[in-house]
């Protein structure tokens, strides 16, 4: 509730009572006062609540933690529910409050910026990562400029660091995000739920984005047409009034068919009924008599911390298809675990070489959801051209998808070989 004004009959004052701090505000009864407590009042919900502080006395940490407090309510979704940036803001103001948290608001410049920057490559960001973490810093001081926490000076001098550039920093550079060869798709179908791979053939099939895959609901597809549309409850532009339609054909169709036989307003993949699909599995070859050894549900814990939800995470989804993938592709015998091994005995036996090449051979096969955009996108464009692709991608601008698309090298050799 909006605090009201109130009357000090001590002094005669009027007052209010802002974040347990007295604002004093002029005779009691009189028009200035009445004025100035709208003001005041006005002026508190535009900073979100919070108490002005002197800009000369206000620290880092404030300033971070009254910007932490305005994300929880501008980056939410429609449903209430915090977005992906928010996540991505926590991460920026880590390294930011670890090294200046401390330090008055008014004296962070550029060679603190840079510093931080510093910290970050440090961590082992890479290049493009470190210059999107630091805009969001910019952002945060930008914001208390706007709520008059700070001058704007403060502000205007962190503008003039510049991003880093390729090749001249010591940053390292992310790896091209490419399409997964279809056999190493094809190898992971045993060792994963069949509703993970409904959702990697979705993919394919139609070049969602994984988490507009993890929150399909019977509800959000239109089934009037030919042509199912699928419009997700939220996506990554929404915010900026776009309307997201992924199209799912005869194919698509078919592989969602079996999800769609729910509650409309349930989520079409399931983890909670995975897991109980799994489970009922592994009871039909049980060998052991019901009469011996452990009744189902009997070794279960009564408070597990982590129970199968109702719907998949793009975490979640993706490290299914990890923990596939290393089922899949196994390393050699001199380092796979050995028959009848504990996983605790299997870290203990490897040494620090054994276990640096480890982590190589899983890299060579390791792929990950948003991989499998990049094979729908480069399909599309061979097939049926740029445009074609830009649209059932969902971008604005056919530039974005070129950097989804590999392009058809094939083509330029064939045209060189008859006129080079």
């Amino acid at each position: 509730r909006v605090p009201k004004l109130r009357h000090h009959k001590a002094s005669g004052q009027a007052y209010v009572v802002l974040n347990s701090n007295a604002v004093y505000l002029g005779r009691h009864g009189t028009a200035a006062a009445t004025e100035r407590y709208h003001q005041t009042i006005g002026e508190w919900l535009a900073s979100g609540r919070s108490a002005t502080s002197e800009p000369e006395n206000i620290t880092v940490k404030e300033v971070v933690a009254r910007y932490w407090q305005f994300t929880q309510r501008y980056y939410v979704r429609p449903n209430g529910e915090p977005s992906y940036e928010v996540n991505n803001i926590r991460q920026a103001l880590r390294p930011l409050c670890k090294l200046y948290g401390q330090t008055k608001a008014i004296d962070f410049g550029p060679l603190a910026l840079r510093a931080v920057r510093q910290r970050m490559i440090d961590i082992g960001w890479c290049r493009k990562n470190i210059n999107r973490m630091v805009d969001r810093l910019k952002r945060t001081f930008r914001w208390a400029t706007e709520n008059e926490l700070l001058p704007g000076n403060v502000y205007q001098t962190l503008r003039t660091v510049g991003g880093l550039k390729y090749g001249r920093s010591d940053a390292g550079e992310s790896e091209p995000i490419t399409p997964v060869p279809q056999n190493r798709i094809n190898a992971i179908q045993p060792f994963v739920s069949r509703q993970v791979w409904a959702m990697i053939q979705l993919q394919l099939f139609t070049a969602a984005r994984s988490g507009e895959i993890v929150i399909m609901r019977p509800c959000d597809i239109d089934r009037s047409g030919r042509i199912w549309i699928y419009r997700p409850e939220h996506h990554k532009t929404a915010h900026h009034g776009y309307q997201r339609n992924i199209y799912i054909g005869p194919r698509a169709q078919a592989i969602l068919q079996p999800f769609l036989l729910r509650d409309p307003q349930a989520y079409c993949f399931s983890p909670a009924e995975s897991q109980a699909e799994w489970r009922k599995k592994r009871h039909a070859a049980r060998k052991t008599p019901l009469n011996q050894g452990n009744q189902p549900g009997t070794n279960r814990r009564a408070n597990s911390q982590r129970k199968a939800g109702k719907q998949y995470a793009t975490t979640s989804y993706g490290h299914a298809i990890a923990n596939a993938v290393r089922k899949a592709f196994p390393p050699p015998a001199p380092l796979a675990k050995r028959e009848g091994e504990t996983q605790k005995q299997y870290k203990a036996r490897l040494t620090d070489e054994q276990l640096a090449e480890i982590k190589t051979w899983y890299k060579q096969f390791h792929w990950h959801p948003h991989q499998l955009r990049h094979n729908a996108a480069t399909e599309l464009r061979k097939e049926f051209g740029l445009e074609a692709a830009r649209v059932i991608l969902g971008h604005r601008s056919a530039a974005i998808t070129e950097v989804y698309a590999e392009m058809d090298r094939q083509k330029a050799i064939d045209a060189m070989m008859k006129v080079g």
